[in-house]
């Protein structure tokens, strides 16, 4: 299995100490075997960080909230919490990856599915987590240790779909960190909101966002980076990894690994001979596709990006209702949620 379940409901700060309390048992050592966590040793009591931490308690007061109380149920202090979920600001390639596709169906189904790609120490460590929150829609997501909800794959009790790619854009520059911003997409009740969200909030890293909700029949594609967002409407169609590719956006510096590049032009191949009648199947495969050699599913133990997939997940969207399946690597995992009904 690549994760354990579990199921969380608080307030803010209670929500951020359960999370805290899941990881806590093995977050020193997963540190202290991570080669990012030793590259951002040298950002300790630096004042940049300091000024990320306060672009996001001004933007998202809410979700600094739950970042204190992650760092209380970690027993961690809140500046070296803080300094763990703005690794992706601060330095400009790090241990996480991914591979996101996007399909409408003929009947109208739209469907999300994701490879979550990560330090491979995490392979079997992860938690997928059911968290019901007292002043917003509550969500499921798939959950790094340390690290707040949101930059992985999950979907809301609105019916608001996200998965997050990597982009190892070259631009520093001051805002909102964009772990706290993925995590502050999972609290929007439509696809407007989310939109609305990351286009009015400064960026200080960049993440892909691939978008979709019960509610609208929209597909969406954002790249998000500092100084720039680029928002497609994705028609029929769609596949990314860890590289800007929007034409708004990819002339951008940034970082574009083999792997990346490798699997950007595998996955554009693949999906371009789907239709509407292509199936969650045959997504399925692609995610699991294994040609070449930097593939799309990643098991290397040598990968280049360190990353490995821990995780694939299949989001099935239908007008008021979405239902995630969650695969090990090519294993079904044993789960299946519905996750616009309330918890029991």
């Amino acid at each position: 299995m690549p994760y354990k379940y579990g199921r969380i409901a608080g307030n803010r700060r209670e929500v951020g100490q359960a999370l805290g309390k899941l990881a806590r048992p093995m977050m020193s050592a997963y540190l202290n075997q991570s080669s990012t966590w030793e590259a951002l040793r040298r950002w300790r009591e630096h004042p940049y960080v300091d000024e990320l931490g306060q672009q996001a308690q001004a933007a998202l007061p809410e979700i600094w909230e739950e970042l204190e109380g992650l760092a209380d149920g970690l027993r961690m202090p809140v500046k070296d919490v803080l300094l763990w979920n703005c690794r992706g600001d601060l330095l400009h390639s790090t241990t996480d990856g991914c591979t996101s596709v996007a399909l409408k169906g003929a009947d109208g189904t739209r469907w999300i599915g994701h490879n979550e790609d990560g330090d491979p120490y995490l392979y079997g460590r992860c938690h997928l987590v059911d968290v019901a929150l007292d002043d917003a829609p509550g969500y499921v997501s798939f959950y790094y240790p340390g690290s707040l909800p949101g930059h992985t794959f999950g979907a809301n009790r609105a019916g608001l779909v996200q998965t997050i790619n990597n982009l190892r854009t070259r631009l520093r520059q001051p805002g909102v960190p964009r772990m706290f911003l993925a995590r502050a997409v999972l609290d929007c009740a439509t696809l407007d909101d989310a939109v609305a969200l990351l286009q009015d909030l400064p960026h200080s890293g960049g993440f892909h966002h691939m978008l979709g909700s019960a509610t609208d029949p929209r597909l969406i594609s954002a790249e998000a980076a500092p100084g720039s967002v680029s928002v497609m409407d994705i028609g029929t169609r769609y596949g990314h990894a860890n590289h800007m590719v929007h034409a708004k956006a990819r002339e951008q510096p940034q970082v574009i690994t083999e792997s990346s590049r490798d699997r950007q032009n595998r996955i554009e191949g693949i999906v371009d001979g789907w239709s509407p009648e292509t199936g969650s199947a045959d997504m399925l495969t692609a995610l699991h596709d294994t040609l070449g050699a930097l593939p799309i599913l990643r098991t290397d133990a040598a990968d280049p990006d360190g990353e490995n997939t821990l995780a694939t997940a299949m989001f099935e969207i239908r007008d008021d209702e979405v239902t995630l399946r969650v695969y090990d690597r090519r294993k079904i995992a044993d789960i299946a949620l519905d996750v616009m009904s309330d918890p029991e």
